[in-house]
């Protein structure tokens, strides 16, 4: 692995200036197979969980998983050479904890705390990895090349920083951790389903590499057109 991360930051960007999507072809069959999936599994049981689940609960589902991915925020704040930053979400994760009842409530912006997303596809494009082709990952849907490459360091590597790693002890419980925090996703994304217009592929492509433009430029971007509609769980 670190022999992988050696080489991402090796390659120039002008590795990568090609057809942003030169893989249309393979991920459109991925991205079909995905649909179907969401279709006919994921979005029923993440709609049952919407229509079972008070909005108070869903908030503090949503708020406990959050809280518990800071720590890996911490760490790529720091890769970036954000010390402040790292600083306040280190705060963020210790008000939350504490007096936010294990992340149950985000105490934490109420007092001034921003939350921030970062993870290590954001890292190394910091370090001046470029982005490589678009590609759809199955289950896991729209990616890049250094962002898949980077959401499987922040997933093996950086295990250490993962607080679900020590609360849910046992696979079983970590998997079972997992899902349910993909699910809540899922389901906090439905209402914002009715903006995707013409055809899906393209425009969830779009969507995405313009989101994570803004993510990776701090928001120093032109406007976002899906800052309000999608959040962070995009």
């Amino acid at each position: 692995m670190r022999l992988l991360i050696s080489l991402l930051l090796l390659l120039p960007a002008s590795v990568w200036a090609l057809d942003e999507d030169p893989w249309e072809g393979w991920n459109r069959q991925v991205f079909e197979f995905n649909d179907t999936m969401d279709h006919y599994a994921v979005k029923p049981m993440a709609q049952a969980y919407r229509n079972v689940t008070p909005q108070f609960v869903d908030d503090a589902i949503t708020n406990v998983f959050s809280n518990l991915g800071e720590p890996l925020v911490v760490v790529n704040d720091l890769g970036q050479g954000k010390w402040l930053q790292a600083l306040s979400d280190t705060g963020r994760f210790l008000v939350n904890s504490t007096i936010g009842l294990l992340g149950l409530f985000d105490v934490a912006s109420h007092i001034g705390l921003e939350k921030h997303n970062e993870d290590f596809g954001q890292t190394l494009a910091y370090w001046g990895v470029s982005s490589g082709p678009y590609m759809v990952l199955p289950l896991l849907g729209p990616s890049t090349v250094r962002d898949a490459s980077g959401f499987a360091i922040d997933t093996w590597v950086f295990t250490d920083a993962d607080p679900k790693e020590y609360a849910f002890e046992d696979a079983g419980s970590y998997w079972s951790a997992t899902f349910a925090q993909y699910l809540d996703i899922r389901g906090d994304l439905i209402p914002a389903e009715g903006i995707i217009s013409g055809d899906r592929y393209s425009f969830i492509r779009s969507l995405y590499l313009q989101r994570r433009e803004y993510l990776i430029n701090d928001g120093v971007v032109q406007d976002d057109p899906f800052e309000e509609e999608f959040d962070e769980d995009f």
